[in-house]
């Protein structure tokens, strides 16, 4: 039984990661045990139910959801290595035995929309922090100094000054880190106070639901007793008018209270699209703070730490090439590390110069060709055998409407020209009809394997 139900997950699995992905992390998975409500696998090690718990396991969750029919308590046991040098035998613990090494994982620890209707006491609340990401891990470069000094003096005195605090950057560059740092050290010396941690997806999903509802002054209510309340990236509120709106009425009630504000974006308030122009004032209030590029001393410090986390052993040369390929992104840097560990733990090899290289190429571009909005229309119009007038004519036909979206979503993507400059580009629309068109082939990739393929197919084409 217990076969057939992690079977039937699997295929939908497979559909959602890559090949290189399902074979690491999900290949060793053992379904144990399905009774009622309860689904238990194995694991073979700490460091991979961490893993799992941290990138995979919502997708998990909602794999067992679908097959069963209902939520299931995912419980993990993992394989205790209690050999020592002479015999090297490995024990996996009873699951019912006191010292049993064994996790467990329900309906109510993912994030989900606050009942609102009860204000829970300080002891009760749940200010989805990771408790991992703090200051001592955050570590301090030319990139960051600023922003994380600024970032300590408000988890030291919050809603004194900088506020709001609005922190912008480019994705991977340790925004959402530094928002959990201020947190946790505010919930460390407040302990009184009630610091809440929301993406701006999340808080658009509770929004929608409280009206479904019909329970938005309950949603509001609940948001207006919170003491710190830090939105990771608002941007995705973009174009969500009535979220906005919501949001709008909250931020200002915190701020009249002397509440700590914290926002992130990929941009500055004044350079993103589609937010209301009474929002992008009240940001203009407080602190502007943009995190950029981590330098190289910074990455091998965030190297080097990884390292010593994850009780790897790893050369200096092998440190010093991943540091200097890998530019862009923090969350790059220690997702290769986490590569690195998975291949020296499933594969029983060391890490050599010959694996990173591997690991870094299959991870980023070496050399990023550029990508211009004209290659993207004369590319997607070959793809789809459509001339190039067609998708930016007024034509209301199903392939070609999805032809303008895809050059749409794809130049958003890939070129740093706002909404209405791609609209212009592209058929002369406007902001908003750019905005609808990324979200609905984000959307399309979200739930449909062949439309990913074809997409993967013509970034592929792109990069020639």
């Amino acid at each position: 039984m217990p076969v057939d139900l992690w079977n039937q997950c699997l295929d939908i699995i497979k559909d959602n990661v890559s090949d290189s992905i399902f074979n690491t992390w999900f290949t060793p998975i053992i379904p144990l045990k399905y009774e009622k409500d309860d689904f238990t696998i194995q694991v073979p090690s700490q460091f991979f139910y961490e893993y799992l718990e941290e990138k995979y396991a919502d997708l998990i969750f909602q794999s067992l959801k679908r097959v069963s029919g209902k939520p299931l308590v995912l419980n993990y046991r993992i394989i205790v290595d209690h050999s020592n040098q002479s015999n090297g035998h490995t024990v996996l613990q009873s699951e019912h035995s006191p010292n049993a090494n064994e996790n467990r994982r329900t309906a109510k620890d993912l994030n989900k929309a606050p009942d609102d209707l009860y204000q829970p006491s300080p002891l009760d609340w749940n200010p989805n922090l990771n408790s991992k990401l703090n200051f001592n891990n955050f570590f301090e470069g030319p990139s960051n100094k600023l922003a994380r000094s600024i970032a300590f003096k408000i988890a030291a005195e919050p809603g004194k000054d900088f506020n709001p605090c609005f922190i912008y950057g480019n994705s991977g560059v340790g925004k959402t880190h530094l928002c959990h740092a201020v947190g946790n050290q505010i919930m460390e010396q407040y302990p009184e106070k009630k610091v809440l941690y929301i993406s701006a997806h999340l808080f658009e999903v509770q929004f929608t639901d409280a009206r479904k509802k019909n329970t938005h002054n309950d949603f509001v209510h609940f948001y207006q007793g919170v003491d710190v309340l830090i939105l990771d990236d608002i941007h995705e509120l973009a174009g969500k008018e009535k979220t906005q709106q919501s949001y709008f009425h909250i931020f200002n009630h915190l701020k009249l209270l002397g509440k700590q504000l914290i926002l992130t974006a990929d941009k500055a308030p004044v350079s993103i699209q589609g937010l209301e122009e009474r929002l992008i004032s009240r940001l203009k209030w407080g602190l502007t703070l943009e995190l950029q590029k981590p330098d190289l001393d910074l990455r091998k410090k965030i190297l080097h730490n990884k390292i010593k986390q994850d009780g790897l052993h790893i050369a200096d040369n092998i440190i010093d090439y991943i540091a200097e390929n890998v530019t862009d992104h923090v969350r790059d840097l220690e997702g290769i590390i986490t590569s690195l560990v998975a291949h020296s733990l499933v594969y029983g090899r060391e890490v050599d110069l010959e694996l990173a290289q591997r690991v870094v190429s299959k991870t980023i571009k070496l050399e990023k060709k550029q990508i211009t909005l004209e290659k993207i229309q004369n590319v997607v119009s070959t793809y789809f055998k459509i001339d190039l007038k067609e998708i930016n004519s007024k034509s209301r036909k199903r392939e070609i409407v999805q032809a303008r979206q895809v050059t749409m979503f794809l130049s958003k993507k890939y070129t740093d020209y706002s909404y209405a400059h791609i609209g212009n580009l592209v058929g002369k629309r406007d902001h908003a009809t750019v905005l609808h068109a990324c979200k609905t082939i984000q959307d399309n990739l979200d739930i449909d394997k062949g439309f990913r393929l074809t997409i993967k197919d013509i970034e592929t084409l792109l990069q020639q």
